[in-house]
């Protein structure tokens, strides 16, 4: 199911928490959803699992609208919430139970849902475990199962590796793309290296307005407006070879690296195939090029330019 956000405002009393949004996710899709703290971030999510509603615009999961069907919109959505909403002195299997049964899931279908969640959130071995007795990791696991216990066509995911250590996130990531083979999911994250390896896209939301979308590889090239390479090469003198690659068309930027070991920085565009460029230059001076590195535009770099003050698009 797609998920189709038109136009979505919610203010909380004079801070406009979701500034006019619009945007669509498509089913299949993992949509990763970045912001710093009070951005927008949570309600947007909120107001698409129907927990709140919105002052103005519309969200249709489907077919289904927020204010016209949210019922039948609601039984499509898993959602696991930042605090995950787990009752600690039961065991694993009877809260899954307890669940089902208000997702008003029938009793000879909860036996395979539950059978069903267990193996994929690999809960087997703690199942008949209290919850407050387990990791951390397995509580998210847990969290998730209750999110997909009545096989929702759409995920919401609200920070759901707040936490874990790093083995428990790496479990959870790959728990998340798995389940994102065949579900439409939004998952919020701080942890920027955690959403670029799980997510198809990432969208930005700085003040309640959406300031990037696109994958990390379009959001890389929008952000640095340049391409970036690290070259040293051998067999010429350094006055020649730094004034062949200054010549090179689409060459904006030569600097130094290493003038001993005859190292360079370039900066040109994009579109140029620097690479192509200087393998082609060096092969008609007859130099060898022994290093050539292209240089990406962090995500922690694209993610604090757009989410300062003077990147927030109007």
């Amino acid at each position: 199911m797609d998920i189709v956000v038109e136009n979505l405002v919610k203010t909380y009393g004079p801070q406009r928490a979701v500034d006019n949004i619009s945007f669509t996710v498509r089913t299949g899709e993992v949509l990763g959803f970045l912001g710093p703290n009070g951005a927008g971030k949570t309600t947007t999510m909120k107001a698409i699992t129907t927990f709140l509603v919105p002052d103005s615009g519309n969200i249709k999961v489907g077919k289904y609208s927020i204010y016209d069907e949210p019922e039948q919109l609601k039984k499509n959505i898993g959602y696991l919430p930042e605090n995950n909403p787990l009752y600690e002195d039961m065991p694993v299997i009877d809260y899954l139970k307890f669940v089902g049964k208000l997702q008003g899931i029938a009793d000879r279908e909860l036996t395979d849902s539950l059978i069903n969640v267990i193996d994929l959130c690999g809960l087997e071995g703690e199942k008949h475990k209290k919850i407050g007795e387990l990791s951390k990791g397995y509580k998210q696991r847990v969290g998730l199962a209750q999110a997909l216990i009545h096989k929702p066509e759409v995920l919401i995911l609200d920070e759901p590796t707040t936490g874990l250590d790093p083995n428990q996130i790496v479990e959870i990531r790959e728990l998340i793309r798995k389940i994102g083979k065949e579900k439409t999911v939004i998952l919020s994250s701080h942890i920027l290296a955690e959403v670029e390896a799980t997510c198809d896209r990432i969208m930005i939301i700085n003040k309640g307005k959406i300031v990037a979308d696109g994958t990390t590889r379009e959001l890389r090239s929008q952000a640095s407006g340049s391409a970036t390479l690290k070259v040293k090469i051998e067999g010429g003198a350094l006055d020649e070879v730094f004034s062949a690659l200054k010549e090179i068309p689409g060459v904006a930027v030569v600097d130094f690296l290493d003038k001993q070991n005859f190292r360079f920085v370039l900066e040109g565009d994009p579109e140029a195939k620097l690479a192509n460029a200087v393998f082609a230059a060096c092969v008609k001076k007859g130099w060898v090029i022994t290093e050539l590195i292209p240089v990406e535009t962090k995500l922690e770099d694209i993610f604090k330019e757009l989410t300062t003050d003077s990147s927030v698009k109007n």
